[in-house]
């Protein structure tokens, strides 16, 4: 791939400044040959490409390095099933490629590698290649998934969602090789709104390809299809009364535990407007809920199911991965401001804990779990598994974060320039033969592109362009 890219910040902020370095010297560490393709995985002890985290990750870290940000989709693409199953995860042992397919692992995957279609200079045989893809997984999932009868789709294992010893899925196995449901658990096949919303984002991403492509029909089609799906999530999983949504077990019942995965259907987009509101407003924020002195616990910490476990476990403790996807979830709704004000919580935590990038932290203090002095020495209290640093997420989050308080990236054909205050800094991105730099004093911002001013003013604001710099708008985002 000749496409040439580059990432450089240089702050006044000494703390700051090291955080940068340091994610960007273990993000590299993550960087592996799965033969002859390189590929960034999960890090952290987390060996493999998983299709929850790593398309995503590799898209994130795409102007460090396209071609791996590439095959973290290419990869999962290449070793889709016949019948239309993309793999969960896929290893490399002993110099093979392995792809697994007993559970499905989340699904951060359509949107980006619908931006590498834009990242790679709009490849006509990878918008083609994605798409059918992306039609075939989404007929596997009705043809397999459709168990509840209601237009909702079911999770068959823990797995499924990547929620690890999430208290929520009780009995279920942590995993399901088999596409009919499984017999004999309390809770399991249970209506998801995560799964449900894979679908949707298959959809979603359809209507967008078919419109690049000039299809009306097409995009008409998928639009509609999608629209569908996002009413039998409101009519089937969501609680008008309390503001959220909630998966039901097998048996109809509602699984009774206020965790933060209505912000994932935010990611995927397949919630309305004014429900992403409600969630925000009256759960995303509220102190004793999910806006804790870290925010984003995986579960309310008021609620009977929360657990502040700092093992691998999806039932309290914050998630790098959910500071990950907190970002585009928010952006989709207009929650800029929101991203800034997160933002600068989890970057202080970071820098708190050390620059040690670990998957969980504790909501009520911030600091990072699983954490020994080093490798040898002692673990975090209660912990029973080793330290952990170098987790692609929470190391990715960390860039992204800064990006989008004080960088610029590429998104879907557009260049961000993000303005936030109160730094001294120089931030370049280069891209395809395209040099995007911003400045600023702490006051004052100027950004350009390949030379040209976009935008010199006061900061607190991201200048949106076309890929050659010409200004499309402006928005707050502090």
């Amino acid at each position: 791939m000749q496409i040439e890219t580059s990432v450089s910040f240089a702050c006044a902020d000494a703390p700051l400044q090291r955080l940068f370095d340091e994610a960007e010297r273990k993000c590299r560490l993550n960087l592996k040959d799965f033969a002859g393709d390189r590929v960034l995985v999960e890090g952290g002890g987390y060996e493999k490409i998983w299709l929850e985290t790593q398309p995503m990750g590799g898209e994130m870290y795409a102007l460090r390095d396209i071609e791996a940000a590439r095959n973290n989709s290419l990869l999962f693409m290449r070793h889709q099933r016949a019948d239309g199953r993309i793999p969960g995860s896929i290893q490399c042992v002993g110099g093979a490629v392995e792809p697994q397919f007993n559970k499905f692992q989340g699904f951060c995957f359509p949107d980006p590698a619908l931006n590498l279609y834009y990242l790679t200079g709009r490849d006509g045989e990878w918008l083609d290649a994605l798409a059918d893809c992306l039609a075939r997984f989404d007929a596997f999932l009705w043809r397999t998934r459709a168990v509840s009868g209601d237009g909702l789709l079911s999770a068959f294992c823990v797995y499924d969602t990547g929620e690890d010893n999430a208290v929520r899925y009780g009995d279920a196995p942590c995993w399901w090789t088999e596409d009919s449901p499984p017999e004999g658990y309390e809770v399991v096949p249970m209506a998801s709104m995560d799964v449900t919303s894979y679908s949707y984002a298959c959809r979603d991403a359809l209507a967008r390809i078919s419109r690049l492509r000039g299809a009306e029909d097409d995009a008409a089609r998928w639009r509609a299809g999608a629209d569908e799906v996002a009413a039998a999530l409101r009519r089937g999983l969501w609680d008008e009364t309390r503001g959220a949504l909630y998966d039901r077990d097998r048996r109809g019942r509602t699984v009774d535990v206020l965790c933060h995965n209505t912000l994932r259907c935010m990611y995927w987009g397949s919630v309305s407007r004014d429900m992403a509101d409600r969630f925000v407003a009256e759960h995303l924020l509220n102190p004793s809920q999910f806006w804790t002195r870290l925010p984003l616990p995986s579960v309310s910490v008021s609620d009977p199911a929360f657990r502040n476990a700092p093992e691998n476990n999806w039932s309290g403790q914050c998630e790098g991965l959910t500071f990950q996807r907190a970002m585009q979830a928010l952006e989709n709704y207009g929650c800029e401001k929101l991203v800034t004000r997160l933002g600068r919580r989890f970057l202080r935590a970071l820098i708190d804990g050390g620059c040690v990038f670990t998957q969980q932290f504790d909501p009520f203090t911030g600091a990072p779990s699983r954490v020994g002095l080093n490798s040898h020495q002692v673990l975090s209290p209660g912990s029973t598994e080793p330290f952990q640093d170098a987790y692609g997420p929470t190391m990715l989050s960390a860039l992204g974060y800064i990006e989008r308080l004080w960088g610029a990236g590429l998104h879907m054909g557009r260049a961000w320039f993000s303005l936030c205050g109160g730094l001294e800094y120089v931030y370049k991105a280069e891209w395809n033969g395209h040099v995007y730099q911003i400045s600023s004093d702490g006051q004052r911002a100027e950004a350009r592109a390949d030379g040209r001013e976009v935008y010199a003013g006061p900061c607190g604001v991201r200048a949106v362009t076309d890929e050659d710099g010409s200004l499309i708008k402006t928005l707050e985002i502090e």
